[in-house]
């Protein structure tokens, strides 16, 4: 076990934010941490960290562990560029070779030489070092930093660049870069996966799932947690509750749960209803009053249930659609977009949507994914092409950065203004239905969490009753909770739906057609995010293919005009043959040559399986799990080396078929 923490408190005045919190961590554990916003996983991350006091319980630390914290939008602050701040990591490595290339000087200098003893103390310090250099994997440190920097999404950046120099989001992509180099024995996570796009988000994945430590994440990226953790400590009504399994496994454990402890208080509450009922009518008869005391004294002493949380989905909203729109919503020709008229970002962006499409639009970070959407509802300026909205359409837009709320109005105000017409407890009744309730509708937008915004922006967009929804990153700072309830709401909409999301389970569950963008426009593809890595991986394979027969084709051609070249320079080569116009021979050259295409197909066939083994072999010594691991990376190159002497041989036998 690498952490123990015991019935954890922690108070600020007299507002409990934790109570009962009891979780432990063992050796490569990967443990998800959920709860509603606000209930407390950040303040037990830091408490777990050292980073914030405890009113009490205890925490048990095996010795010599070491913890690494990142927290939500932390980044790096330094002067350094990026390449030196991360391979400062390795700052004990790159002392010991230093210390190697002074030895390797000492070792030709003629006065060391010549001194016997010296020679001897010096090559057994440069044995000792070497072993010592490469059990501490000095000779993959540089490959380790470029893994991680391309894995974080730096790959197309100079790495020279100064930290100083980069955004605050890939500030924190950095920090999260080095703390996976120094690899801590526990690694804490804050929402690690914000500001990552799709592809920076798998490969964080891969290489979390392969890390040697133990993992302790709050994340309100389902997919991410599905993928990786297999346990959940969920924090609720200030306790902690463990679940086994990853977040879909919690979901259904949840709700088993959930349906248990209901019967069990309904049928308390039955049990204290004729309890109480019985104390009433007989506590005043002389004959029963000894009854009723005693059950009086049964009721004081009994241990109530808490009525157990429901599935917030029953705190629902839904998507109206006032009037619908005719059947083509939007066309979109040849559109190219820039930021600003001064960066290209796409060109030649051509799609279409018709009444009831649920499409995402997908892409890297920076691609102009949101530009575009501006574009649509008229915010941003094309450079060329057009697009055309069709009949009756009627826009709700969602903006991720909440740049539409007046953070000086109330949240009732904010809403009430939007929708003047409305009475006061019609509005009342819909921020109920987005958790506010009571006092919290007086609160300032501009005091409200990034969470609490989103949900104002929600409340806002359903009551336009608009028939095209387009929604950017709209799960964005809301908890597991409410992304449920938002789903909830848009799989039962009858409008057309076109949204930017990074939420891979969101994708999954929402979207019926994917919209790749690209620098040269827009593909197509048919089903959710599942069904479209599929088909890249699918496309991916049938051009591996293609290239692979390419080549052979190459080698082949090159090989046969070589050898034609050859036969045309012997005289009397044809003459010395004869002329085989028998019947039999006729037969047996048809048989030898069919015999020869079928073994050409086969060698074919081999030689693009085996390019196709080497290029996937030396994709391999790019994975952390395995440029981590100095064993691994000879087996990976012995396998290459083995793979190339085939493919050698295959095509020797392919050149002497094809003469």
């Amino acid at each position: 076990m690498l952490l123990q923490v015991s019935n954890i408190a922690k108070s600020y005045g007299v507002t409990s934010v934790l109570s009962h919190i009891t979780l432990q961590i063992e050796a490569r554990e990967r443990i998800g941490l959920v709860g509603v916003n606000g209930a407390g996983k950040s303040t037990l991350l830091q408490i777990i960290a050292g980073e914030l006091s405890y009113d009490q319980g205890n925490i048990f630390k095996a010795k010599e562990t070491k913890i690494g914290y990142l927290k939500q939008n932390s980044g790096l602050h330094s002067d350094r560029s990026m390449w030196d701040e991360l391979i400062s990591v390795f700052a004990g490595v790159l002392e010991t070779e230093s210390e190697l290339r002074r030895l390797e000087a000492r070792m030709s200098d003629p006065d060391v030489l010549a001194d016997e003893k010296k020679t001897e103390d010096t090559m057994r310090r440069y044995a000792e070092l070497s072993d010592k250099f490469r059990a501490s994997g000095g000779y993959e440190v540089e490959a380790k930093v470029r893994g991680v920097l391309n894995g974080m999404g730096f790959g197309h950046m100079d790495h020279a660049t100064p930290v100083q120099a980069l955004s605050g989001g890939q500030k924190t992509r950095l920090a999260l870069a080095k703390m996976l180099l120094e690899a801590p024995d526990l690694l804490l996570l804050d929402e690690p996966t914000n500001h990552l796009d799709i592809p920076t988000l798998t490969w964080l994945e891969q290489y979390l799932r392969s890390y040697p430590g133990a993992i302790l994440v709050v994340s309100h990226d389902r997919y991410f947690l599905d993928a990786l953790v297999d346990a959940i400590y969920e924090i609720e009504r200030t306790s902690s509750k463990r679940y086994t399994g990853n977040y879909s496994r919690y979901i259904e454990l949840k709700q088993a749960n959930y349906e248990i402890e209901l019967k069990q208080f309904e049928r308390q509450q039955e049990e204290i209803a004729k309890m109480e009922e019985f104390v009433q009518k007989n506590i005043t008869r002389a004959s029963t009053t000894k009854r009723a005391q005693s059950r009086r004294k049964a009721l004081e002493k009994m241990d109530r249930l808490d009525k157990p949380l429901g599935d917030l989905k029953r705190a629902s909203f839904s998507f109206e659609v006032e009037v619908p729109t005719g059947r083509e919503v939007l066309d979109v020709r040849g559109l190219s977009l820039s930021y600003d008229r001064a960066k290209p970002l796409a060109r030649n962006i051509t799609f279409q949507l018709r009444r009831g499409d649920t499409a995402a639009l997908i892409g890297p970070n920076g691609i102009g994914k949101t530009t575009l959407l501006r574009t649509l509802i008229g915010q941003h300026q094309q450079d060329r092409g057009t697009y055309q909205w069709g009949a009756n359409v009627k826009i709700a837009y969602y903006d991720q950065e909440q740049t539409g709320l007046n953070p000086n109005q109330t949240v009732l105000e904010e809403v009430w203004n939007a929708f003047p017409h409305l009475e006061e407890g019609r509005v009342r009744t819909v921020l109920g239905s987005f958790l506010f309730s009571g006092e919290d509708v007086f609160k300032k937008i501009g005091s409200l969490s990034g969470g609490e915004k989103a949900r104002v922006s929600l409340a806002k967009l359903m009551l336009l009753k608009a028939n095209v929804l387009i929604l950017d990153e709209p799960t964005n700072h809301l908890d597991l909770f409410s992304k449920e309830v938002l789903e909830s709401a848009l799989i039962d909409y009858e409008g057309t739906l076109l949204f930017i999301s990074h939420d891979r389970y969101f994708l999954n569950k929402m979207a019926e057609n994917m919209l790749e963008l690209s620098p040269d426009g827009i593909t197509a593809y048919l089903g959710n995010y599942d069904d479209y890595v599929e088909k890249k991986l699918e496309l991916a394979e049938i051009e591996q293919q293609r290239l692979a027969q390419e080549t052979a084709k190459r080698a082949a051609a090159g090989s046969s005009s070589a050898k034609g070249a050859e036969k045309s320079g012997s005289p009397g080569h044809a003459a010395d043959n004869g002329p085989a116009n028998s019947y039999e021979s006729g037969k047996l050259a048809k048989r030898e040559e069919r015999s020869r295409q079928r073994k050409l197909e086969q060698l074919e066939a081999q030689i693009a399986q085996l390019e196709a083994d080497i290029t996937e072999l030396e994709e391999a010594l790019a994975l952390p799990e395995v440029f981590n691991d100095y064993v691994l990376v000879q087996e990976k190159n012995e396998q290459i080396e083995a793979k190339r002497s085939e493919l050698a041989s295959c095509y020797e036998q392919w050149e002497q078929l094809a003469e």
